[in-house]
């Protein structure tokens, strides 16, 4: 995330050249657009941008995410480095920056990240309990996401109100004021970006947790849907 268009041009080119996908933003409000309907495992971001900072969005990102997280910035002092990292940053990068240097970074991140997975990978579910549901399903009062090989998710408060609205009325959309209605007591002081990063969080941590996608679909302009083949009978 970067609003200097040839220096991410340079920047995409060169991750693209070592085999990353990349995709190339250019403000904290794009990328929060991005995140509601598609994931990544690493963030590099400017820290100087306009609108909301790479600062204020590492902070919020890592409350809401466990995603790779790489501050590229021209402040270099100790402080501003000592900063950056209890907001949650992997690895804070000074400019200037060679492209190499931070290509050994984001090597590097990744490897330990791939190493934490695997080390806290779920052990294997019984094949009984892979047959338990044949749908999508909430359980004990909506506290618990079942997948439909039997893998569950405890939800958060927020997370239990987003899918409570969308389990309602499966195959039906469900406007963005009605879902931050249902995540928060206090709407009129609620972020909409955090919405989308909310769905962006429950989305990898229902992977994480089932090895199965949820089945919820981003409608630009409207809200989210529940795809309802997918979902049980109520």
């Amino acid at each position: 995330m970067e609003d200097d268009p040839e220096w991410r041009g340079m920047v995409v080119d060169e991750l693209e050249y070592h085999g990353a996908a990349v995709r190339g933003i250019d403000s904290v409000e794009a990328l929060y657009r991005e995140l509601a309907v598609d994931r990544c495992d690493i963030l590099v971001l400017d820290v100087g941008l306009p609108g909301e900072d790479g600062l204020s969005a590492t902070g919020h990102l890592r409350r809401m995410d466990g995603m790779g997280i790489v501050l590229v910035t021209g402040r270099s002092g100790t402080a501003d480095m000592a900063h950056g990292l209890s907001l949650g940053a992997d690895i804070y990068l000074p400019k200037p920056l060679e492209l190499p240097v931070l290509v050994a970074a984001l090597h590097s991140l990744h490897r330990r990240m791939s190493q934490s997975v695997a080390a806290n990978a779920p052990a294997p579910v019984p094949a009984s309990a892979m047959e338990a549901s044949p749908a999508w399903s909430l359980r004990s009062d909506g506290w618990d996401l079942f997948a439909p090989n039997g893998r569950a998710l405890t939800l958060t408060v927020a997370e239990r109100g987003f899918l409570r609205e969308l389990f309602a009325v499966p195959g039906e959309a469900v406007d963005r004021e009605r879902l931050i209605a249902a995540v928060t007591d206090q709407p009129w002081d609620f972020d909409p970006h955090r919405l989308e990063v909310l769905v962006h969080r429950l989305r990898a941590r229902v992977r994480n947790a089932t090895d199965a996608m949820l089945p919820v679909r981003a409608l630009r302009g409207m809200g989210y849907m529940l795809v309802s083949d997918q979902v049980a009978a109520a």
